[in-house]
């Protein structure tokens, strides 16, 4: 038996009844690299060696993370192949992982400037990615929830959008769930979203079934990887004159200006789809300790006042 035979059975026995739809996309990619990887070698000759030759090999074309979970997910597969005698070792148990560094992205936001300008750029345009910016711009929401949007999560009414489900951009299973329930939400859309999606769905009107049909799509068919939607964010800053960040950027950058602007904790934790405020809390300390700063001062400021006036 080969690895990638027994690490397919080992999948769909083990993994695809309990794990989330885009969980298992992660292993049936796993799946393709090894039988690109590992060939026509038999389960029983992997050694310690020639697997790490080959985690080796992977590596050179991967981040460190991505190895790590390449080598995860087969050290947990033959850790069964073990316990049912198989194999007799676990040829990956003392495997190192390595892996390609990749500088990490230094500018986690914009200022209220930056984001102001990106936003009028690419407010009413007829292009979609800039369709797709902004909205990710004044809403905060992820990519795969942003490409996810039907028209019928869009009440015009309202003024609302609802998040109940995402594509799957990276392995093309076309909609799939949230990530997870706290993800299924509403966002309130403030009156200049309404109009651009109002222009953007007279556009599209002429689609059949327009209420299942995706509010962002190219009408080709092609499909919205998301390396070409950042390069082409990192254009459109470098055009503007302002800091080039990440689109997963835009989401941390609407929920600073929130946060900045005295939206509470809780607020901007229901408006990301957080499980808790406590994962909020986490990701944006630092402007929550700025935020604690300027309260102190304006409750001195508040008492200092009292006795300034009573004098």
């Amino acid at each position: 038996m080969r690895i990638d035979e027994y690490f397919e059975t080992w999948i769909e026995t083990y993994k695809k009844p309990v794990v989330a739809q885009a969980t298992y996309a992660k292993y049936t990619n796993t799946l393709k690299q090894i039988k690109k990887h590992f060939g026509e070698i038999p389960l029983s000759l992997i050694t310690a060696t020639s697997y790490q030759q080959i985690l080796n090999s992977y590596a050179e074309t991967h981040s460190k993370l991505t190895v790590s979970c390449f080598h995860k997910q087969i050290h947990a597969c033959l850790l069964d192949a073990v316990d049912e005698q198989i194999i007799d070792i676990d040829p990956t148990r003392k495997a190192i992982n390595t892996g390609r560094s990749y500088e990490k992205e230094k500018i986690k936001c914009l200022d209220y400037d930056e984001w102001k300008t990106l936003v009028l750029a690419t407010f009413n345009t007829s292009n979609l990615r800039d369709q797709i910016i902004y909205i990710a711009a004044v809403t905060g929401l992820r990519y795969a929830e942003v490409l996810g949007l039907t028209w019928d999560n869009v009440d015009f009414q309202k003024n609302n959008l609802t998040v109940d489900k995402t594509w799957d951009y990276k392995y093309h299973k076309g909609f799939i769930a949230t990530k997870n329930e706290s993800s299924k939400r509403k966002i309130d859309i403030d009156d200049n979203t309404v109009v651009m999606l109002r222009n953007l769905f007279a556009q599209t009107a002429k689609i059949d079934e327009i209420d299942d049909a995706r509010v962002f799509q190219y009408t080709e068919g092609k499909q919205l990887y998301s390396a070409n939607i950042n390069r082409y964010l990192s254009q459109r800053c470098d055009d503007l004159g302002i800091r080039k960040i990440s689109f997963h950027s835009l989401r941390h950058t609407h929920a600073s200006i929130l946060l900045y602007q005295g939206v509470s904790l809780m607020a901007v934790s229901r408006r990301l789809g957080h499980s808790n405020t406590a994962t909020t809390q986490n990701i944006y300390i630092h402007i929550i300790k700025e935020m604690e700063n300027k309260e102190r001062q304006l409750i001195l400021q508040i008492l200092n006042d009292v006795v300034s006036q009573t004098g």
